[in-house]
């Protein structure tokens, strides 16, 4: 998703400056958001396999019913499981083998108790049959919902978005990003004279008695509960072919129809060119299966799986500007950009808990300025993550408390993008730099992981104890500060200051005039060990470096 741009705040370090621990409040979590965030028991008994989704919209009235049958696979023997469902929408009845189950519910959750225990390795279903109002989102995507409007011509303009909140705002499910179901059939029967665009592919339009047309719309792939869409509205549709790294590549394209010429001339500039990066950058888009679409939206966008909702007014940069100042980001389209860029990172590698979105976000983040990379060169879009920085708050730990659905601070984008700048910078070698971003995308393909899974990958690739950098940047609001002393021999000293234990990261100094060379402080000072050095010539590389830098 994309990040709200509100007020920011600049972290400034001077020579005065001491190091104090900048505390963070401690937050209360309640009952409701562990039966939100935990995979309790209730939750990890069952393997969800399959849904199929078949609600119907009433848009006069911004109602919904309809039915989600759950196929699934016991992992242990049980008689009792949590499905997920908001509380202001009714459960009319929960069906098993022709019979109605009983289960009670308790704040967004439902707990369904079987006759009889089914066991371990069994494979199973039962369908739930619900009605109601949805919360209807005042600002989408970022407070999520069902988001209900009116195109420029006066036809119902209808969508949903609700990362974060989570899918159960409007249909229920195993609402927790660790289990992602193997595959979906999509059915939303909307008004007839109106189109129904959700993800994967479209496998058959049924006109209905009543008034209404249902769309189905089939994903062949695993795919996250958040990203589960329908898109509402008088649709056009054009396609197009890209040929990529895994062959001929289906990209569909739904603007609402008087925007069809606009839509043409912007994401035929955009789309081809985003692939072309990120399967330079990344290996192959991950869905070839369910092909790529990009679907307008009333809200600025979402990275729904194979089904990229956009809303940017057919312009460059972000609603027309550049986060970066520097001119880079007015050269492209962010959303169509930024929200594809989450095929890779969100949809194909999804973090297990909410607390790690930042794999979504930073990486994301960071694939804007490989975009630049690959069509106006490093430096360019070293320039844009560089620019960004105005936009760090540095007000929380950007890896949020596990096991509550709570995500951690919105620098997860910006400082996240600059982090693997770093990251890029110390490991000083392009090709393996793009190998493990590759290799992420393949070793952790179509799966769900945790924030060891990602680090301990770029360690082990690299050959570089990074440990230590992503904790500091990721558990802790502060930047390192990299100190310098004139030591009692007179020699200039050098030592980090940090709250990650054992904060070794590799940086490149050197005297001005000079080329610059890696050095590696640690939390003790240590002499430089560079001629000629005095705390008068010393640079620091504050450019590809997010740090403070202090001279004593």
């Amino acid at each position: 998703m994309i990040k709200k741009i509100t007020i920011f705040t600049l972290l400034v370090i001077s020579s005065t400056a001491s190091f104090a621990q900048l505390g963070v409040d401690k937050e209360t979590f309640t009952r409701a958001d562990s039966l939100r965030g935990f995979m309790s028991p209730l939750r990890t008994c069952y393997d969800i396999n399959y849904y199929h989704l078949d609600v119907k919209f009433d848009i006069p009235d911004k109602s919904i019913s309809g039915n989600v049958l759950f196929k699934f696979t016991a992992t242990t023997n049980f008689s009792k499981l949590q499905f997920d469902l908001f509380s202001n929408l009714n459960v009319e009845k929960v069906v098993y083998k022709g019979q109605e189950l009983p289960y009670t519910r308790e704040f967004n959750a439902v707990f369904v108790t079987f006759p009889k225990a089914i066991e371990k390795g069994s494979k199973d279903e039962f369908t739930v049959y619900y009605s109601g109002h949805p919360t209807i989102a005042k600002r989408a995507p970022w407070d999520g919902g069902v988001e209900y409007n009116v195109d420029s011509l006066g036809h119902p303009w209808v969508s949903t978005a609700c990362q974060g909140m989570g899918a159960s705002v409007w249909w229920p499910n195993k609402d927790q990003q660790e289990d992602e179901v193997d595959s979906a059939l999509i059915s939303i029967s909307v008004p007839t004279g109106l189109k129904d665009v959700s993800n994967g592919r479209l496998r058959k339009v049924t006109k209905l008695k009543d008034g209404y047309t249902r769309f189905d719309w089939f994903v062949s792939n695993p795919i996250n509960n958040y990203d589960i869409e329908a898109n509402i509205g008088d649709y056009a549709h054009y396609s197009d072919i890209y040929n990529g790294e895994k062959g001929k590549l289906t990209m569909d394209f739904w603007p609402l129809s008087y925007n069809l010429e606009k839509a043409k001339k912007q994401w035929g500039a955009n789309a081809k060119r985003m692939l072309e990066a990120f399967e330079y950058w990344f290996g192959p888009y991950p869905f070839y299966e369910d092909g790529y679409k990009l679907i307008e939206s009333h809200h600025l966008g979402m990275e729904h799986q194979s089904g990229t909702a956009y809303g940017n007014h057919y312009q460059n940069g972000y609603l027309g500007r550049d986060l970066s100042g520097t001119g880079w980001g007015l050269k492209w389209d962010f959303i169509v950009v930024h929200e594809s860029g989450h095929e890779w990172f969100g949809n194909n590698i999804t973090s297990k808990d909410l607390g790690d979105m930042w794999i979504h976000e930073s990486f994301t983040n960071y694939s804007e300025s490989l975009f630049i990379d690959k069509f106006y060169g490093k430096q360019a879009g070293q320039e844009y993550v560089h620019g960004t920085r105005l936009l760090i708050n540095n007000d929380r730990p950007i890896v949020g408390p596990y096991n509550v659905n709570k995500e951690g601070s919105s620098d997860m984008y910006y400082k996240g993008g600059n982090l693997l700048n770093m990251v890029r910078t110390i490991i000083n070698d392009d090709e393996k730099w793009r190998n493990i971003l590759r290799g992420l995308n393949k070793t952790f393909y179509h799966q769900t992981v945790t924030y060891d899974d990602i680090v301990n990958y770029i360690c082990d690739q690299s050959g570089i104890n990074l440990k230590p950098v992503f904790d500091q940047y990721l558990h802790y609001r502060n930047l390192p500060i990299l100190e310098f002393m004139v030591d009692r021999k007179g020699q200039l000293a050098v030592r980090w200051q940090a709250d990650a234990k054992g904060f070794n990261m590799p940086v490149r100094v050197k005297v001005k005039g000079g080329e610059y060379q890696y050095i590696k402080p640690t939390t003790r000072f240590t002499a430089l060990g560079i001629e000629g050095a005095t705390k008068d010539n010393i640079e620091v590389d504050t450019f590809n470096y997010y740090i403070g830098v202090l001279v004593d």
